[in-house]
């Protein structure tokens, strides 16, 4: 299913800090009421010099395609309101500004024709000195599509296989400056796929005609749930995937363990036959994240139009094409509805979940008869490939032992907690009261287009055994302060006074951000930004000596650190500084330059 539209990348953490600030206005308590408001002119000019100067350098990183730097400034330019201590909302000013900077910088991470980032505007607004040649640049960037990186088949005459050029290449063009990375699907090469001589002739042999008999009779037996009307062209993608398509095979073969029993159990409530489920091997080799060149998206490769048929969102926060299991009953859905649509016939529906019932209905009328081989002529050549391929599929996975794949092993299935959070929370807090990476819970949610929750209670996949974790944290961090705080752990014989102390915050702080009690073990929440701003820092530029102290230490990583190399520098336990800076491993690479606290001792 396609359409032709612009990928789409996660935005950074702007739109959550935007929708907590914004709820943080209206609600008398929380962080930000702590300090008193300063509105004084002179102030609200330095945070609008401060902002506009980290946006220029943004757009001007952006122009030399530094996207991360870039990404970098661009948060810079929001957090020198977030960081102000003024409430956004109580200067017009401020909140013109402010506004128009979110919205600007979405536009130019999620790029659309329809609506083209605003730059200039925002200059005026704002008071900032943006040259008309850097705002044009960029917004000439943002309308610009990708090259696709896609492999088509190429010469069909050798024995590589077009397809798992696709389905193992690891990342696709981007646009914006996010790093969330999408997965080429292997449909835009299924639509240009020749099959050799030799496949073809597969069904010439004795062995092939006696194979071809053998699988009509399974068929007409009804042994896989439903009934299709056996072709040749189905046996000769047999001979394909025993072949050159071996490889793309057992890739899916093996992705397929993480889903298949999700989609089954869906598949089944939905009265569609189970089988059908392997299309999502066809559609996407079983990866959430797959995306087409003509933007289908997701496991099942929704376009938006009939995406948003089945109740699948996309909004500023999410993609829900790209989730698990409402994607799934979509998909379902959908192929009953096509299934009826066209009597029961489950070619003439697959043909139609893939190039659309119009495509479908005019082949059905020039052949005269609702039968998918004798429309097959009149279909698009992916069309053509994609149900025969469908059914081979079937047939493999069924009795992988008979077709060579007997040694593929499916991946285990992948499990997780799923629990309702509130509005606007952040997956930083998320992840840490999960002991988990917010790369992680992307993995989980790939649906998620920031590293905030929609601004409405929303479901999130944590890992397993968690759930109640995170359950107990959110209920506890009152609504304003979700995107503010953090979390650290108790240390043993740690005090209220002793947290206090070590966080830079105060005891009655940490009680307002743990609803009122500041707990004496496990994981406590601690407000956010006083964690970057721990007292008795002592910054090293050196190699240090381990000596007793009994104050934080700062260190920066070098390429090649990990936890634990750091800790033995410093004769620390490794876990206890992992726990102190929030980590769960110890043995992973850090990032050059990434600032550790190594806690008293």
């Amino acid at each position: 299913m396609k359409i032709n539209l612009f990928k789409v990348f996660s935005i950074t953490v702007i739109i959550a800090f935007y929708s907590a600030f914004l709820a943080q206005a209206q609600t008398p308590s929380g962080l930000r009421d702590i300090q008193p408001d300063t509105t004084g002119e002179a102030k609200i000019n330095k945070i609008l010099q401060d902002s506009g100067n980290s946006f220029k350098e943004g757009l001007l990183n952006l122009q030399d395609n530094r996207r991360s730097q870039a990404r970098e400034k661009f948060d810079k330019s929001i957090e020198a309101f977030l960081m102000s201590n003024i409430n956004v909302s109580s200067n017009p000013k401020l909140q013109n500004c402010y506004n128009q900077l979110v919205e600007t910088i979405y536009r130019v991470e999620f790029p659309s024709p329809q609506q083209q980032p605003q730059i200039k505007s925002l200059a005026m607004t704002c008071g900032w000195d943006v040259k008309s040649e850097l705002a044009d640049n960029v917004v000439k960037m943002t309308q610009s599509a990708p090259n696709s990186t896609t492999t088509t088949a190429g010469n069909t005459s050798n024995n590589n296989d077009p397809i798992k050029s696709v389905v193992s290449q690891p990342q696709i063009a981007q646009n914006g400056f996010s790093e969330q990375k999408f997965e080429p699907s292997n449909l835009d090469t299924l639509a240009q796929l020749v099959l050799t001589p030799e496949e073809e002739n597969v069904v010439n042999t004795p062995e092939g005609q006696q194979e071809y008999i053998m699988i009509s009779q399974a068929v007409n037996g009804g042994s896989l749930g439903f009934k299709f009307q056996m072709n040749q062209r189905v046996q000769q993608f047999l001979g394909y995937y025993q072949g050159r398509g071996r490889s793309t095979m057992e890739i899916g073969l093996n992705r397929s363990g993480m889903f298949m029993r999700m989609a089954r159990r869906i598949f089944r409530e939905q009265g569609i036959p189970e089988n059908i489920a392997w299309l999502g091997q066809v559609e996407s080799a079983w990866k959430p994240i797959a995306f087409s060149s003509a933007s289908a998206s997701g496991l099942w490769q929704f376009i938006p139009g009939t995406g948003a048929r089945y109740g699948l969102r996309r909004t500023a926060y999410v993609d829900e094409r790209n989730s698990f299991e409402k994607a799934t009953t979509a998909s379902a859905q959908y192929l009953k509805f096509l299934a009826n649509r066209y009597g029961g016939n489950w070619e003439l529906a697959m043909a139609a979940y893939n190039s659309g019932e119009g495509n479908v209905d005019r082949a059905i009328r020039r052949a005269g008869v609702s039968s998918f081989w004798a429309a097959y002529p009149y279909l698009p050549q992916e069309t053509r490939n994609y149900v025969p391929n469908i059914l081979a599929v079937i047939l493999i996975a069924n009795n992988p032992n008979r077709y060579g794949f007997g040694h593929v092993r499916p991946a285990p299935q992948l499990v997780y907690d799923s629990v309702r959070v509130p509005s606007s929370t952040s997956l930083g807090l998320i992840a840490q009261a999960s002991n988990t990476t917010v790369d992680y819970l992307r993995y989980l949610n790939p649906e998620f287009r920031t590293n905030s929750t929609p601004p409405e209670p929303y479901v999130v996949r944590v890992p397993a055994g968690h759930g109640n974790n995170v359950f107990a944290v959110l209920k506890k961090v009152p609504g304003a302060n979700r995107n503010n705080v953090a979390l650290t752990n108790v240390l043993a014989g740690e005090t209220a006074q002793n947290i206090a102390n070590r966080t830079g915050t105060t005891v009655e702080q940490l009680k307002q951000v743990n609803g009122g009690v500041v707990p004496g073990k496990g994981p406590v929440v601690v407000p956010d930004s006083k964690i970057a701003k721990l007292p008795n820092y002592v910054r090293q530029t050196s190699q240090v000596t381990p000596t007793s102290t009994n104050k934080v230490v700062v260190v920066k990583s070098k390429a090649g650190d990990t936890v634990a190399k750091i800790a033995n520098r410093f004769g620390v336990p490794p876990i206890e500084v992992a726990r102190f800076n929030g980590l769960s491993g110890i043995d992973a690479p850090l990032a050059a330059g990434r600032e550790l606290k190594i806690p008293p001792r």
